[in-house]
């Protein structure tokens, strides 16, 4: 399954929360690393603009679609996916790594947060072995020297899988380093999922999201930073409705 967005030829390449399970399953048993990446908009926003961003992005093993415009984009497309939120990944990717007996890192945000989502997992997860919590500094740059000391430990400490929560690109050129540096190491850029675990940001209800309309929520309740977001958002939908009515005659691969 390919569903590919112009013109920064990345693909959604995992179709449903099944699928990226079972693949996922099929990597710890093989003791495999990964990159997984959620797109969305937005991340098609800075893919058109940034090279290294795109760069980091094609070092992603999984790609699956964060936000229903990807979705829609894809059926009109005829290349269907299904929504497969990052938010809701950190629980199931927490019961396979259980399962698998790999032990888990979390990356991101800040200490106390890492603190309070790590209380949520092991008592959600019964079993789930985490090993390893790093809120970095501000001002974390994925291709520095603290970022590689990172990479280095998670490494040593032979984690299984690493959950990200950077924000974009960040996360993503973070586990894309990490694919190199440690390649046994499987990474799942999940943006803000571990902060909702911890309660210090509140997600939308599930009626909102229900109704698609998670990115208003969203909008309102920081609108200084997200509206100028979405806007850019919008003004790339007329290119993107336009490769995918394209992409309606190609073969699905």
């Amino acid at each position: 399954m390919q569903f590919q967005f112009a013109p920064c030829g990345i693909a959604v390449n995992i179709a449903d929360q099944a699928d990226l399970l079972a693949s996922v399953a099929q990597r710890f048993a093989a003791r495999q690393g990964f990159a997984l990446a959620t797109i969305n908009l937005d991340h098609l926003v800075k893919l058109q603009s940034s090279e290294s961003f795109r760069a980091a992005y094609r070092e992603q093993d999984m790609v699956v679609a964060d936000g229903h415009p990807i979705v829609w984009l894809s059926r009109l497309a005829k290349h269907p996916v299904s929504l497969v939120p990052g938010s809701d990944l950190v629980l199931p990717l927490a019961q396979a790594a259980a399962r698998a007996k790999v032990s888990v890192a979390l990356v991101g945000s800040t200490d106390a947060a890492l603190q309070a989502a790590e209380a949520h997992l092991r008592r959600a997860v019964p079993g789930l072995n985490v090993v390893l919590r790093h809120a970095p500094a501000m001002g974390f740059d994925p291709q520095g020297e603290e970022a590689a000391c990172v990479l280095a430990e998670l490494a040593a400490r032979n984690v299984g899988l690493c959950f990200v929560a950077l924000g974009a690109p960040k996360q993503e050129t973070f586990a894309a380093r990490g694919r190199k540096l440690a390649p046994q190491v499987g990474f799942a850029s999940i943006g803000a999922g571990l902060d909702f675990l911890a309660g210090t940001q509140m997600r939308a209800p599930a009626w909102v999201r229900t109704l698609a309309m998670e990115w208003a929520w969203r909008a309102l309740t920081n609108p200084r930073r997200l509206i100028p977001r979405y806007a850019a958002c919008v003004a790339i939908l007329p290119s993107q409705i336009a490769a995918a009515l394209e992409q309606r005659h190609t073969p699905n691969i």
